[in-house]
């Protein structure tokens, strides 16, 4: 993968955002600052019309809050099911901070959306992110009719941390012979724990996220973690397997260091034979589903990932 020297500039609304309403993904002062940072960022109301209820449900550690969302109506009930694996770091992010995001994946794909508020790192580090996310999704499979939804038409989506958990989510449902996972779409995912892949380095001191915040979100998951034989569980695109996963729709971004790690994985998934499609935003900035409905490319971007989970689980 060469450092690619003549690509497009970060889109210049997204920039003038950026600089209205400043963030950047950082451990700098601790978790709870952290966090409230996050929490504090400007949202938008998005789809007030999707119908919400927030439900608590047994988890590995004890009770595990969920929120499911459905479509307005029930025309087409039952509707396929979408596992939610929201982003932060696996650090930071919430039921509420992400419910902006979880609404647009109910109109976008057409379909019931479960979002999981999973134990979050440091104070829980790996793997209890892995053991909740696996809950919760064998829960909605378990459950799907009684929320609306076909548990035949059952499928993941994550953004960031969420898609490395939801890429770890399907090959689990493989190796343990179900649920049965028809699609998973990632968003700007975290795979395969390489920095030495070029756009670590190229975007470096990228908007939103840079290499920095990478290395300071992952030392909090992994904790105190053995690294000398990494898991594929941590690290899904390390799998020695990757043939019979679902297929798949991974989003990248140009100005983003986990830009080639999304594409590594793709690779690595294609080359297994399993059905995946990259999209690379090139002006865009690791996080920018954030920006849906405020930056056009955002947006556009946004509504391409949606448009192949929807496609996906409503076959013609």
């Amino acid at each position: 993968m060469p450092v690619a020297e003549d690509k497009p500039a970060v889109d210049a609304i997204l920039l003038k955002v950026i600089e209205a309403v400043p963030f950047q993904l950082s451990t700098d002062g601790g978790v709870e600052e952290a966090r409230r940072r996050f929490r504090d960022m400007p949202r938008r109301e998005v789809h007030p019309e999707v119908r919400s209820e927030d439900r608590v449900i047994d988890g590995p550690a004890g009770s595990m809050p969920i929120r499911v969302y459905r479509p307005p109506t029930d025309t087409h009930a039952p509707w396929p099911v979408v596992v939610f694996i929201h982003g932060g770091g696996w650090s930071v992010g919430d039921l509420d901070t992400y419910d902006g995001l979880a609404r647009r994946h109910v109109v976008g794909a057409e379909a019931v959306v479960v979002s999981i508020d999973y134990r979050l790192a440091p104070e829980h580090p790996y793997p209890a992110a892995v053991d909740d996310a696996w809950a919760a999704t064998r829960w909605v499979a378990e459950h799907a009719a009684e929320l609306g939804g076909d548990p035949d038409r059952l499928s993941v989506a994550g953004d960031s941390a969420g898609g490395n958990l939801a890429a770890v989510v399907t090959q689990l449902a493989r190796d343990s012979g179900g649920p049965r996972i028809a699609f998973q779409l990632l968003w700007y995912p975290s795979t395969t724990f390489d920095t030495s892949l070029p756009s670590f380095t190229e975007n470096a001191d990228a908007p939103i996220l840079d290499i920095e915040g990478c290395k300071g979100c992952t030392r909090w998951y992994i904790g105190d973690f053995d690294l000398s034989d990494m898991p594929s569980t941590l690290a899904p695109a390390r799998a020695q397997d990757l043939t019979g996963l679902p297929p798949a729709y991974i989003a990248v971004a140009g100005h983003d260091p986990l830009r080639d790690d999304g594409m590594r994985y793709a690779e690595l998934l294609g080359a297994a034979g399993v059905p995946v499609e990259l999209h690379n935003a090139e002006t865009l900035v690791h996080g920018y589903a954030g920006y849906d409905g405020v930056v056009p490319a955002a947006t556009e971007a946004v509504e391409k990932g949606l448009y192949a989970l929807r496609r996906a689980l409503h076959p013609a």
